[in-house]
């Protein structure tokens, strides 16, 4: 006899965090109180949890400031290829996407493989999978 579970909420996968570009993400969530509380929130949420490690120990799979990310929505299917950006540097019509986004927020600090859940600004809850991850100067 097997008894039905109650459902948890899916555990959010571990993240990674440059130490050189902490101070920047922390003064951006700070500076997105007033305008976007809720995506402050999750940001410094992220922060709060993330593993901060030395720039010479960051992970090259894992999604940091400056690295292209191809992604598939779990669901729609679609897979998305962007580079995560500051704010300042951000250009949608680049597929350069701002980290003060609710994607950008989801994508921050996870690795290649890793499955996320996030809401959409219209409050839908979507599913994406990590697939690739690339440094600005990697080299396959």
């Amino acid at each position: 006899m097997t008894k039905n579970a109650p459902k948890r909420s899916p555990r959010a996968p571990k993240i990674v965090i440059n130490a050189d570009d902490l101070a920047h993400i922390e003064a951006l969530a700070e500076g997105a109180i007033e305008r976007n509380p809720e995506l402050a929130d999750r940001l410094l949420d992220e922060i709060g949890r993330a593993r901060i490690v030395e720039p010479a120990r960051m992970p090259s799979n894992v999604v940091a400031i400056g690295n292209t990310v191809t992604y598939r929505d779990e669901t729609t299917g679609v897979e998305r290829t962007v580079t995560l950006t500051y704010p300042e540097d951000a250009d949608i019509a680049r597929q350069r996407v701002s980290l003060v986004t609710p994607i950008g927020v989801a994508l921050l600090g996870l690795a290649e493989g890793a499955v996320f859940h996030w809401d959409t600004r219209a409050g839908q809850r979507n599913m994406l999978t990590v697939i690739r991850v690339d440094a600005p100067n990697s080299v396959d």
